[in-house]
Formats: C-alpha cells, structure tokens, sequence
C-alpha cells in the first residue's frame, strides 16, 4: 500500500511559532501512531522566524527538540557570510525546498499572522494539492475580528456591541482622538476590550476600566495592526464548541474555560495550571444545543472548512448566548480544547487528524465525485 505523503507546515513569523511546534508535535505524533502508520507517511516542513522554509533533518530536529531553529544550517557558511545584509536576509525566503513536489496533501499548523489568515492558504491553493482546514476566505474571515463580525451580523447571530477602529483614527490629530474615545464612552461604556483584528491568542488584547486605560489601550493596539476593534465588556461564563466537517459540518460537545485572571489573556490561555478546562462544560440541555447550532451557523457564515473553534459567551443570569469568535486552526496539542473536545465527543486523536486529511481531499476532489471517509 502507498502511503499518502503529508506535508505537515509549522513555524512561521507570527508570534504564535512556539505554539504552532508543539501542535505540529502532537499531529506528528498521532499521524505515527496506530492505523495512522500505515497509511501517511510525514514529510515536515519548517518555517523559521526569518521566513526561510526548511526541510529534511532540520524540521525533524525541531519536532524532536520543541525548540525552535535560532539559525539556518547554511547560516554559518562561507558562501552566506560573503552576502550583504540584505541578501542574507532574503535568502531562501520566497524559496520552497524542492521536497515540496512529494506532497500529496498539506497540513498546515501556523497560528497566527500568515498561518491561519488566509495568506497560506492561497499559496496552497496556487500549488493545487489539497490542503486542511480552510480555504483563502474562509481563513481571511476567521482572522480579521472586524470582518468576522460583519459576517456574523449578516447571519443574525448575536454578539456583544463594538465599534471598529482604524489606525489612522489613533493616531490622528489631538482634537479628533478625544472625540473618538469619547463615543467608545457613550456607545460601549467601561469595562471594555480593546483587540488589534488581526492578531491571535490574545495578543495585544486590554481590558479597558478608564479613559487613561483606554487610551493607552488603543495606542498599543495601533502598534499591532491598522484595524482595532473596541468591544462591550460582559459578565458571562465563557463557552466553546468544536466543529468538524465540510459543507455537512458536525458540531462537538460544548466545553467551559474558568479561570482566576480578569480575562483570557494570553498569559492565562498558555502558562500551565491558569485555567480548567470543563468537558463537558455543565450547562442545561437545551443551552448546549443552541451553542451548538449556532457554532454550525459560524462556520457557514464564514465559509469555514475543515476543522474551526467556536467561542461563546453564555450570561447565565438572562440564558442569553452571544457569539465571541471562531478560530479557523485552534491550537491542536493533545490538551487543547479542540482535540478534547472532540475525544470528549467520541473522536480520538489519531482519528480526528486522519479524518482532517480525508477532509481536505474530499473538498480538492472534482465536483461529483466523493471520497470514502
């Protein structure tokens, strides 16, 4: 039997690349394991912080280690330390190695600013070899908490009232500034949560008491991307559903995230023993249900593929649902609430990323014809 080479991609220059090496372990891991074994043969690929692709021993050094590549391996050879400073520095930046040609279908596993924000995806799509998870839009949408938003809107689902922001809004002159946090004020009131739009795990995200908070927090998030958003803040338990699928998605058991910090930083979401994770979270019968149909209705309204994590807030005191987000590649370690969520559901590790694989070939195959799952 010919095994099915996977071009397993992780790394990459957002500041999720510690995170996206240990969900590149785990799937690693469990595509070595079982039946698994028998069927995939895994091909790593490594993006280092610089940009530069790697493959062969190196990735397999970095899967090993859990450490990521400080150099290239040719980074201390005569010929590298004859460029210049700017020929070093694109050095086989734009370069695929020429494993890439194997691959018969890619996971990607980059977290982050060009991983999950459809930049990725529409080299994939360029190279015409399936790919898992989402597509070109569906990644964008996913990505940018503004247009996630407008998506949802579009659905009828509800969120929490916000207010999008520009970087050129910020920085703008003394007499305009003022004005702006004045209308976040009367709009949205304190506490309030000030998030660049296009940054993951939390990065960058404040939660806002005041106008010297505010405007401090608006500032720093302008230093992170051009587009801002400004979010009510609300006293809620926070909730979240795994989806799986493609254009029949099925949705998991609804999990619940405690913890003891003001809110879900990115501190809290990665230090070791900050937060619990409650599979299944103890809600009412009929709450978890509505989560879960409004998690299939999220990944439809962005044209989700794949695999995709869906966050909520539930106000218990009034039974009210609120959409949060939806995370197009959650993070995939064997203890992140995806992957448990879906064990918690009947859908083992190895088997969750078996039938991610099979996933991604049934959405490349022709219009017609259907692959066996």
């Amino acid at each position: 039997m010919t095994k099915l080479r996977v071009g397993l991609l992780f790394g990459g220059r957002s500041g999720e690349h510690e995170v996206s090496i240990s969900s590149a372990r785990a799937i690693a891991k469990a595509l070595s394991a079982d039946q698994n074994a028998s069927k995939y043969e895994i091909l790593p690929f490594y993006i280092q912080k610089d940009g530069r692709w790697l493959a062969g021993e190196a990735p397999q050094k970095v899967l090993v280690s859990g450490q990521p590549l400080l150099e290239s391996p040719d980074s201390a050879s005569p010929e590298h330390n004859q460029l210049t400073n700017a020929q070093s520095q694109t050095l086989g930046r734009w370069q695929s190695p020429s494993q890439v040609a194997e691959v018969d279908v890619w996971f990607p596993i980059l977290h982050g600013p060009n991983g999950e924000d459809g930049t990725i995806q529409g080299l994939l799509t360029l190279m015409q070899v399936p790919f898992v998870g989402s597509g070109v839009l569906g990644s964008a949408l996913g990505m940018d908490k503004i247009a996630m938003k407008m998506a949802f809107d579009q659905a009828g689902l509800p969120q929490v009232k916000y207010k999008a922001l520009t970087r050129a809004q910020v920085w703008s002159n003394p007499c305009v500034f003022p004005k702006l946090c004045d209308e976040i004020e009367a709009t949205l009131g304190y506490p309030c949560f000030v998030k660049p739009a296009n940054l993951g795990s939390s990065v960058g995200i404040a939660k806002v008491r005041s106008r010297s908070e505010l405007e401090t927090a608006l500032d720093q998030a302008a230093s992170y991307d051009r587009r801002i958003i400004v979010e009510a803040g609300v006293v809620a338990r926070e909730v979240e559903c795994a989806v799986l699928g493609n254009d029949q998605p099925q949705a998991s058991v609804v999990g619940e995230i405690t913890f003891d910090s003001d809110f879900y930083d990115y501190e809290t979401k990665y230090t070791e023993g900050r937060a619990d994770l409650l599979i299944p979270a103890p809600l009412p019968e009929n709450i978890s249900r509505q989560i879960q149909d409004m998690a299939l209705q999220a990944f439809a309204a962005v044209d989700a593929a794949g695999l995709a994590r869906v966050d909520f807030f539930y106000v218990e005191a009034t039974g009210e649902i609120l959409i949060n987000e939806i995370n197009t590649l959650p993070g995939f370690t064997a203890t992140s609430m995806y992957p448990q969520l879906w064990a918690d559901s009947g859908v083992p590790f190895t088997k969750l990323v078996d039938r991610l694989i099979q996933l991604a070939l049934e959405r490349h195959s022709p219009v017609g014809q259907k692959q066996e799952i």
